[in-house]
């Protein structure tokens, strides 16, 4: 499920972890800079339609790996919503370019793969496997149940792939989907095994749980997986247990996912994990052509 602030945001604002690495040090604030802002600025607002209620920070420019251009950072604020990204502009103002920077010599993937720490986390598949899917996902988003359905076809179609399940509730538009969340850290306390029974039944239950509900709903599906209810509730209300789930949005957000489900196969991205994309991913991962 697509969070429509977030998204606005997102169109522009990619987070760039190895552009930003090869980068120069910051160059100095000047004048032309300022100037520079204010040019930035009111074309991005006029861009992608951004309010008085926008707050936009540039800075700081750094003399990109692009001859006659800025990299220059920006954080953009909306609400409760928060982005920051970069973008490239030439130094007299007449170009800008959004997107991600890649030198060729390098490989575009590392920065992914090095965040992406598995230790910790509810998986299954050989822990040795070539394919390793890391999947964000949200319990009360309905794209990510038919991402919990397809994934039964995808392991028969490839017992060789690990698949590892990080929590990302979009509290904004879900309202019982960090307490699903936490429920899910809860059974993987108890076991793998404990997790992946409790991970169905909350998909296979997502029409018949609401906020008021909820509670009683995951203490039954915990239960049925082979919790004992009281020391369940007891996680629940762990603020550890949180903490935990805050992490892999912490994750989340660094790897500039912004929507669910998102899955990475060996730190190649599928966004909204479609099917035939993550099957193309996974085949080539098997078969690289390079």
């Amino acid at each position: 499920m697509k969070l429509r602030v977030v998204l606005v945001l997102a169109a522009i604002l990619y987070f760039t972890v190895a552009a930003q690495a090869q980068t120069p040090a910051a160059a100095p604030s000047s004048p032309d800079q300022a100037h520079l802002s204010v040019t930035i600025e009111s074309f991005l607002r006029n861009l992608f339609s951004w309010g008085p209620d926008f707050q936009v920070k540039l800075g700081p420019y750094k003399d990109a790996t692009i001859p006659g251009y800025y990299e220059v950072g920006i954080e953009v604020k909306y609400k409760d919503q928060n982005q920051t990204g970069v973008v490239y502009a030439s130094k007299d103002g007449a170009y800008i370019i959004r997107g991600e920077l890649y030198k060729t010599g390098e490989d575009p993937f590392a920065a992914a793969r090095k965040d992406l720490t598995t230790k910790g986390s509810p998986s299954k598949g050989p822990a040795d496997s070539k394919i390793t899917m890391v999947e964000f996902s949200d319990f009360e988003c309905p794209h990510c149940r038919q991402l919990h359905e397809y994934l039964k076809t995808l392991e028969q179609k490839y017992p060789q792939a690990r698949i590892v399940f990080k929590n990302y509730p979009i509290e904004a538009i879900h309202p019982w989907a960090m307490t699903a969340a936490i429920a899910g850290h809860c059974a993987f306390e108890t076991s793998s095994d404990a997790f992946w029974k409790m991970e169905s039944a909350i998909f296979d239950q997502q029409d018949l749980i609401s906020a008021e509900n909820a509670y009683d709903k995951l203490t039954d599906a915990a239960v049925a997986a082979g919790l004992q209810r009281d020391a369940f509730r007891a996680c629940l209300a762990d603020p550890a247990a949180k903490e935990a789930v805050q992490a892999d949005l912490a994750l989340g957000q660094k790897l500039g996912v912004n929507s669910t489900p998102t899955v990475f196969i060996n730190g190649r991205e599928a966004v909204g994990g479609d099917p035939s994309a993550v099957e193309q991913l996974i085949d080539y991962e098997l078969h690289p052509q390079h």
